[in-house]
């Protein structure tokens, strides 16, 4: 059921179901008391438990809905990543398809319609069960103008004006249009001559009908709001037509969203590097599973994906592209479909329900075999899996964080490749170190693309030490990266600054005292953003005012600290007023179609510069980009994480290749005051295999992933003392039997988020997957033992595997 359940339920199959009944199905059971879900059977057996076991109600599906590797997938997600298989579900079934049961108040006519006992909540209620007869919970809150109806529900129910009903409804509805036809009796040409020439009145209605008459010739099938938008006739004309009997109108079940033509065409030649690239990946999947393409940015790994889906669809399959943020990736998708037209289907967030389920059904069909999506695209129903592409795979969006599952899409997609003996091919310019550890191992295949298309050079990267930059306060932009936007420019080409912090100052501070503005809720400083003029919390999302005067001291001294992509914004409009300037983050971005919209204008060249946080970085190719400034490198390598020079390299040299892509050689100018660091060396000279060397020692020498295999534990409870005994205990235990494997416990730098005090442990175990296993169940032990405690009920425990 998708509920976080400990575990899967036996219920008993009553004999009218029993031929019927097969895994994957969903059944209508009741949980608890009365309470009704749509359940999915995992597997059946002649082998009853030692309970009392309820029956089933009812099968929902004549067909399985999920096939047997998406169960199998469902298994070992919840087994890998410690979660429980409902919670799995909950992720995976779109939202029509997870039934629950709603509850339904019918009035009891026995009651009578004296309701001079009841106070002014429960006459209400009563009053509209008086009328309507029956009413669902939402009903009822929206009645009552409150959220907690519970107790007046109760109430009702006890002074028996009401009894309770359990429902269970399918909540997806085809879509149904009006399509317009033509009598079959004027279907000749002269059956319709005459009709015309014999057309007395009505001269609206005969606009009409040689309307429709041309749009059948055009488009095949006429629906009737397409029909009186192009006469401009009125929906009485139509019915004066369909009462001569000349028209008639038909309800038909539609899709929602409107696919392509189904054409095929891919129209274009590989480079002899890409040709030579392509051979290897064949050769490679003959012998392996798995193979990493690592290209350099701009090498044209997007191409080859198309030849290798072109493959796959030929031979029958269905081919699943992967990408880590399908709204950062318009670009992508508009170029598949102009190779792939409607044999390509996109499922992603932005969809609604409905959409989802007749996504869901196509796939599942097989009717749609290539499918482009974020990493829930994963769960999709697939019958005859042939490939799965993973783009961009070091992206760290490829990692669910919250809520439960928090699976990798990326080894999921391994393992569920596996089931249907299927390729997969990991694609990047900077490969994540576990993904480039398994290519030197021998367990995945490796194939390198070492040039750019078209023979462009890879950018000049210059490395700019603010330190000696004879300016007030942090620099934002230096003179040379000053001169070099005049440059460019000039020369009619576009300009990306790169900045990984929004909003307008980071932080404030008073300059008399030294107070820092924090979140009521989270012991974080709050960052001021000018277009709400308001400070915002980044972890909980609350709003405060703008303070005037410090509270602490009474002064007005405030100083802006560090700086956002907001006030760089500001700051090139000050410096460069003949600019198109446009800001790309998470504040500007609002709306289905804003980053796609924003897109266009700088591929049409409406824009100059574009500053940005990391959504800049994610797969966009601009022509005219000829330079990218990184405003601020000490900020992405000074974090605590031992991922940092991993994650720094990955985005400076993933940003750096938006510059120069066609053309001519693209410039970077990288802004630090730590210039001997040795990741702006590896990024100066686009080596990643120098990076992975240096990196790779020292995760070695730390017991790091890929040496190891780290779950990280965190404990939330809203009493600081009650998570500090939690973790205390936990971490006694865990060390006990875990021995050196245990890190901690210890307060994160971000000790409290939304109220809940946070304190967290780090397991690195060793890379045998059995003990992994074994580890795995004592931790899930600890955590239940630690949960029969009354004190610790309300403790929140998150076991995060392979967290990034």
């Amino acid at each position: 059921m998708p509920l976080a359940l400990p575990t899967t339920y036996t219920y008993s199959v009553p004999q009218q179901f029993q031929s019927k009944l097969r895994p994957g199905c969903r059944v209508e059971v009741v949980l608890g008391k009365n309470k009704r879900y749509a359940g999915i059977v995992k597997s059946t057996t002649t082998n009853a438990p030692a309970y009392t076991t309820k029956d089933i109600l009812n099968i929902l599906d004549d067909e399985p809905m999920l096939y047997p590797e998406q169960l199998k997938l469902w298994n070992w997600i919840s087994q890998y990543y410690m979660c429980s298989e409902g919670e799995v579900m909950a992720a995976a079934l779109p939202a029509h398809f997870k039934l629950s049961s709603e509850t339904i108040l019918l009035f009891n006519e026995e009651f009578g319609e004296d309701f001079t006992d009841l106070d002014n909540d429960e006459y209400l209620i009563a009053e509209a069960l008086l009328i309507k007869k029956q009413l669902n919970l939402t009903e009822v809150q929206q009645l009552l103008d409150i959220t907690h109806v519970y107790p007046v529900i109760k109430r009702l129910i006890d002074k028996q004006v009401c009894i309770v009903w359990e429902a269970l409804s399918e909540r997806y509805k085809s879509k149904m249009e009006n399509f317009v036809l033509l009598n079959p009796q004027y279907d000749t040409d002269e059956a319709m001559g005459e009709l015309l020439n014999n057309w007395s009145k009505a001269p609206k209605q005969m606009e009409l009908l040689l309307a429709y008459l041309h749009l059948i010739k055009t488009t095949g099938e006429v629906t009737q709001p397409e029909l009186l938008k192009k006469s401009g006739a009125s929906a009485a004309q139509l019915k004066g037509l369909t009462e001569k009997n000349i028209l008639i109108i038909e309800k038909r079940s539609v899709d929602r969203i409107k696919a392509l033509p189904k054409t095929f065409e891919i129209n274009f030649e590989l480079s002899p590097a890409q040709h030579i690239a392509l051979q290897q990946v064949q050769r490679c999947f003959k012998e392996k599973q798995v193979c990493l393409l690592h290209g350099v940015t701009s090498s044209g790994k997007t191409q080859l994906y198309i030849k290798l889906i072109e493959e796959y669809y030929k031979h029958g399959k269905q081919v699943l592209y992967l990408l880590p943020e399908i709204a950062l990736t318009a670009q992508i998708i508009r170029r598949l479909q102009l190779h792939f037209g409607g044999n390509i289907a996109i499922y992603h967030s932005k969809f609604n329900n409905n959409e989802r389920v007749e996504l869901w059904n196509k796939i599942k069909t097989g009717e749609i075999r290539i499918v482009l999506g974020a990493r829930s695209a994963l769960f999709l129903p697939f019958k005859d899996l042939g490939l799965i592409v993973v783009d961009e795979e070091h992206d760290s969006s490829f990692k669910q964080q919250d809520p439960a599952p928090r699976y990798h899409a990326r080894d999921a997609a391994i393992f569920y490749a596996s089931l249907f003996n299927a390729n997969v091919l990991l694609g990047s310019a900077t490969p994540s170190l576990e993904s480039y550890f398994n290519a030197q191992k021998n367990k995945y295949g490796l194939v390198e693309l070492n040039e750019r298309f078209g023979g462009i050079h890879l950018p000049s990267i210059e490395i700019v030490d603010t330190r000696k930059v004879a300016q007030k306060g942090k620099v934002m932009i230096s003179p040379q990266l000053k001169e070099a936007i005049e440059k460019t420019v000039e020369h009619g080409r576009q300009v990306i600054l790169f900045q990984n912090r929004r909003g307008y100052s980071p932080y404030l501070i008073c300059g008399t005292c030294g107070y820092l503005p924090q979140c009521k809720n989270c012991d974080v400083t709050l960052t001021l953003h000018k277009y709400s003029n308001k400070l915002h919390c980044h972890y909980c999302g609350t709003t405060y005012p703008k303070l005037v005067d410090c509270p602490a001291c009474g002064t007005v001294n405030w100083l802006e600290k560090n700086f956002g992509t907001e006030k760089i914004e500001e700051m090139i409009e000050d410096e460069f007023p003949k600019l198109r300037v446009a800001r790309m983050d998470v504040d500007s971005i609002r709306g289905k179609n804003a980053h796609d919209n924003l897109i266009k204008l700088f591929e049409q060249h409406k824009l100059d510069l574009l500053v940005g946080t990391q959504m800049v970085v994610k797969g966009l190719d601009f022509e005219k980009v000829s330079l990218v400034g990184i405003l601020d490198a000490d900020g992405l390598l000074s974090f605590a994480d031992f991922r940092v020079n991993e994650r720094g390299f990955q985005l400076m040299e993933q940003v750096s290749g938006r510059a120069g892509r066609k053309d001519e050689q693209g410039k970077v100018i990288i802004q630090a005051a730590n210039i001997t660091h040795p990741v702006l060396q590896f990024v100066q000279q686009h080596d990643y295999k120098k990076m992975y060397d240096f990196e790779i020692e020292n995760r070695k020498q730390f017991f790091y992933p890929p040496f190891s295999r780290i779950i990280h534990i965190s404990l939330k409870h809203k009493n600081k003392e009650t998570v500090d005994e939690a973790a205390t205990k936990l971490g006694n235990a865990l060390h006990r039997d875990l021995n050196n494997f245990v890190v901690g416990p210890a307060a994160p730098v971000v000790n409290r988020i939304r109220n809940q005090y946070i304190m967290e442990l780090l397991i690195k175990l060793p890379l045998d997957s059995k003990k992994i296993k074994d580890y795995k169940n004592i931790i899930r032990n600890h955590f239940n033992l630690l949960l029969t405690e009354q004190k610790f009920k309300s403790l929140i425990m998150v076991a995060d595997v392979d967290a990034v």
